[in-house]
């Protein structure tokens, strides 16, 4: 862990103006979409953390018990399955050939379990909207010539970075960088 190392913040006209390009993603093709969603997580973590955070802070100050409740959980239920999946061989099969039912399987969990806590409104405006909105411009972001260059340097040492970690933890890391 000691060697992990955020890449740099990409500038707002990178990120959603200007020079930004986007479009509707070709849903037939859905390896081209995964590799545009993994390349665009690796490229803008910075920019994906900073807005999450930033989203968080809002709700965090209006509900902070909340938001903290639903944090907890989240992070517990997502390390859970992360542990699972590690020592369990049928749930690491799943993992790697169903890594977007995973990642909704962890979400829906933690919504059962903060829906008997009570603090579903929270969640899904504190936790789930932020992951949508960092999810939807992955997909709609068309990558650019820099932006795929960095991508195959970065490829090398894709564990070295927290989103290579995050997408190692949910089975990606040999689609990255591809």
């Amino acid at each position: 862990m000691v060697d992990v190392q955020p890449p740099p913040l990409r500038t707002l006209d990178d990120f959603v103006r200007g020079s930004a390009r986007f479009a509707v993603p070709d849903v037939r093709d859905l390896d081209r979409w995964n590799n545009r969603i993994i390349n665009n997580l690796l490229y803008y973590q910075t920019n994906y953390f900073l807005s999450v955070l930033g989203f968080l802070v809002v709700v965090g100050y209006f509900q902070p018990f909340q938001l903290f409740v639903g944090s907890v959980v989240v992070t517990l239920l997502f390390l859970g399955f992360v542990w699972a999946a590690e020592n369990q061989a049928p749930i690491r099969r799943f993992r790697r050939n169903h890594p977007s039912i995973s990642l909704l399987a962890i979400l829906f969990a933690s919504y059962l379990f903060l829906l008997v806590l009570g603090g579903v409104a929270v969640f899904l405006f504190g936790i789930a909207f932020p992951i949508l909105m960092v999810l939807l411009h992955a997909s709609m972001r068309l990558r650019n010539l820099k932006n795929k260059l960095e991508n195959k340097l970065e490829s090398i040492g894709l564990k070295r970075t927290p989103m290579g970690l995050l997408l190692e933890a949910l089975g990606q890391e040999q689609e990255a960088g591809s």
